[in-house]
């Protein structure tokens, strides 16, 4: 049973600082959710938290909650700098490497050396060692052993926890055998033992450690950072200032103050300030940031304009009617935040796996150094094991495979008009083999055209469409503007027009009368059906054929249609290429889904479907075992789409349909479709790629890091590189261009 909307916990934005892997995103999560009636979401990559309160509950109670876990996080504003923040975290990390590497490359020219070769040894070298690696250890090391600090305070252990453990023992190792001496041999590195006093390479160890870790976290939060830019690229479409018109002038204000109502100018080179409607001036509008098309779009006036577009040539004066989070732009932005904060069911099992992971790694690494000590192996080798059996499990790059996919992978749909409300829509695509495609509005253009004019008189066709054109041009009926709009050229005045009682009109052009109408209006009209226009009638079904009388007989007829879309073949030919089975659901008659079906390629059609039940009809499809995407636009595909296991809608549809679907389609172009699909595979692709490199790195280096075949050293700079390499891979998505 649906709870009430009054009764749902209302969602609560927060910004947390100090995350540094998805363990410490699992553990702010489990802290928040410990609170009774709080559900919270938290996403590393993103650095956010989505909690939903109870009644009664305070948003500082969150923000309690999250400090009382170790970190820091407040109410995130739409206001909010995110990326001055970033920039500001970014910074700090560059900072702390360059001392890092700046230390660590004479450190290890140094060590190294003098460790190897003891006839350049000199007194007090090992001192002389140990004072350059004391900065690597205790600046640039520092978020690491600060994490790992707040993580024992409360009681639990993070990827930090294992680095700071890493560098701390490699450190204190080195300074413990300098000072009181260890009565054994030198390090083994692959060829033959060194001399006895070799220890000091551990310096080498604890400084590039440190170096390749701060170095792998400095690229990936540069990367992230990037992810974010993408993601948020969007909102800054949105104009700042607005030129009002009161009282006749034009006044400058902050976009904020804008009302529903208000007139505003838009002047070439200028964008849009929020949606409405042109009532003055002719223009060409770019709407390639928002619908993805190419082709600036001609504007008049009533014609919708919508926030965030660029006014390209003349002058418009616009009626606004949506401004702040009502507009098409911020709802998109809102969509694709909304995306990314859900999780996807990789992600939710990656987050149970990083929750324990880092305490197993933690008893695996004193079990290697037990192991090794009561093997009989000296104390050097079995601590160089334990260590890099800590530093090589980080889990970073699983926690960072599915979210930065994920982010990346929305951003680059919404680039292309494409909204998708969240992971487990793409999570759908996986196994979807059919794709039904409701008609009207959607394949159609839900406008009727003229398709053919016939004339039975002998009269030019063009003066049988200039004849109906004008007694039709003061009717207000879909099939009359259709024909108005065929008629393309100086229509003659109508006089005596009137309206007939079953769908038709008469009035008197040009001194004779008109009568435009279907058989049943020509009926009671009087005016006599030979054979030949009986034929015509009946001859084709797939259209809407009206009859023209001019002074009491036929003297022609026009079949009017719902035309297809110019984008609908090319669409379901791609559909059939991604190896997806196309059907066409329509409550209209067989004949007329027949006809649309052949014109675009459809070989399955699903007609004469009542709007109730279009949502069975997709259960029939599921029950025979296809897993079914509904495509629509209208208040009778909600069902439908629900119903689905994909929901796409036309964003030009019903405000039902929209909230029905899993994924918004804003660009009226059928090519979407196929657009959005190939880019979730693509998606699904990456994240399966990046959790199969981060699993099976895990799983391989941990036993080699336990047999003692990684040194402490080559271990950091691979959980560096594995980190780096999943964040590189997610960002490929960014030049995802669909095949067509």
């Amino acid at each position: 049973m649906t709870a009430s909307t009054t009764d749902a916990p209302a969602p609560v934005e927060l910004a947390v600082s100090g995350m540094t892997c998805a363990a410490c995103a699992a553990r702010i999560e489990r802290k928040l959710n410990k609170l009774s009636g709080v559900h919270a979401s938290v996403n590393y990559a993103t650095e956010r938290a989505v909690v939903h309160l109870p009644p009664g509950f305070a948003a500082e109670d969150a923000v309690k909650a999250v400090r009382h876990a170790g970190y820091d996080a407040h109410v995130r504003l739409r206001t909010d700098d995110s990326r001055a923040l970033h920039t500001a975290a970014v910074d700090d990390l560059r900072r702390r490497l360059v001392v890092a590497a700046l230390l660590a490359i004479p450190l290890g020219n140094l060590s190294i050396t003098l460790a190897l070769v003891p006839a350049l040894r000199f007194t007090g070298w090992e001192a002389l060692c140990v004072l350059l690696a004391l900065p690597v250890v205790g600046y640039s090391a520092l978020p690491f052993h600060r994490a790992a600090l707040r993580n024992l305070r409360h009681g639990s252990s993070s990827m930090d926890t294992l680095v700071s453990l890493g560098v701390l023992a490699s450190f204190g190792w080195a300074v413990w055998s300098m000072l009181f001496g260890v009565d054994e041999p030198g390090y083994w590195l692959g060829f033959g033992t060194t001399t006895s006093g070799a220890d000091a390479v551990y310096l080498e160890v604890a400084a590039g450690v440190t170096t390749f870790l701060l170095a792998g976290r400095y690229f990936e939060s540069r990367s992230r950072r990037g992810a974010v830019d993408l993601l948020s690229a969007l909102a800054g479409l949105a104009v700042k200032d607005v030129r009002v018109l009161r009282d006749g002038a034009e006044h400058v204000v902050p976009v904020a103050e804008l009302r529903v109502g208000d007139l505003f100018v838009v002047k070439p080179g200028e964008g849009v300030a929020a949606d409405g409607e042109v009532v003055d001036g002719f223009s060409a509008v770019d709407v390639s940031a928002i619908t993805g098309e190419s082709v600036p779009v001609e504007v008049e006036p009533g014609v919708p304009v919508v926030g965030g577009t660029v006014n390209q040539t003349g002058r418009l004066v616009v009626r606004t009617t949506g401004v702040g989070a009502n507009t098409q732009l911020a709802q998109m932005s809102a969509l694709v935040e909304q995306a990314t904060q859900r999780k996807s069911a990789a992600q939710r099992s990656v987050d149970r796996v990083c929750a324990v992971f880092v305490p197993v790694v933690l008893v695996l690494a004193l079990v290697t150094l037990a192991g090794w000590l009561l093997g009989g192996f000296g104390v050097r080798e079995a601590f160089a094991a334990a260590v890099s059996v800590l530093i090589i499990a980080c889990p970073c790059a699983l926690g960072l495979a599915t979210p930065m996919a994920l982010m990346v992978g929305v951003a680059r749909a919404a680039q292309f008009g494409i909204l998708i409300k969240g992971p487990d829509a793409l999570e759908a695509t996986r196994a979807v083999d059919t794709v039904v495609l409701d008609k009207t509005g959607t394949v159609t253009t839900g406008r009727m055209s003229v398709v053919d004019t016939t004339s039975f008189s002998g009269a030019p066709e063009a003066d049988v469409l200039r004849w109906a054109g004008a007694v039709e041009s003061a009717s207000e009926h879909p099939i009359a503007a259709a024909v108005v709009r065929a008629a393309d050229e100086d229509l003659p005045a109508v006089s005596a027009f009137r309206a007939l009682v079953g769908a038709g009109a008469r009035g008197e052009v040009d001194g004779h009368l008109v009568v435009v109408g279907n058989l049943r209006s020509m009926t009671a009209e009087g005016v006599r059906i030979s054979e030949p226009v009986h034929r015509w009638l009946v001859a084709e079904m797939a259209s809407t054929r009206v009859l023209v009388a001019r002074d009491g007989e036929v003297v022609g007829g026009i079949a009017v249609r719902d035309t297809v879309k110019p984008s609908a073949a090319e669409a379901v030919a791609r559909l059939h290429r991604l190896g997806l089975r196309t059907v066409l659901l329509t409550g209209d008659n067989a004949v007329v889904a027949r006809a649309v079906a052949d014109e675009i390629g459809i070989t399955d059609v699903m007609a004469d479907v009542r709007p109730a039940d279009k949502a069975a009809a997709v259960d029939v499809l599921r029950e025979k075992g296809h897993r079914v995407a509904v495509v629509g636009d209208g208040v009778n595909d909600g069902p439908a789409l629900a119903a689905a296991d994909l929901g796409m809608a036309m964003a030009r549809g019903s405000d039902i349909a929209v909230q029905a679907a899993d994924v918004v389609l804003v660009r009226d172009d059928l090519n979407t479709v196929p657009d959005a699909i190939a880019l979730a595979n693509r998606t699904l692709g990456v994240i399966r790629g990046n959790l199969a490199w981060a699993f099976g790195y895990n799983v391989a280096a941990i036993p080699l890091a336990a047999f003692g075949l990684l040194n402490p050293l080559v271990a950091g700079a691979a959980m560096s590189l594995s980190s780096v390499l999943v964040v590189t891979n997610s960002l490929l998505l960014r030049s995802f261009d669909p095949d067509r």
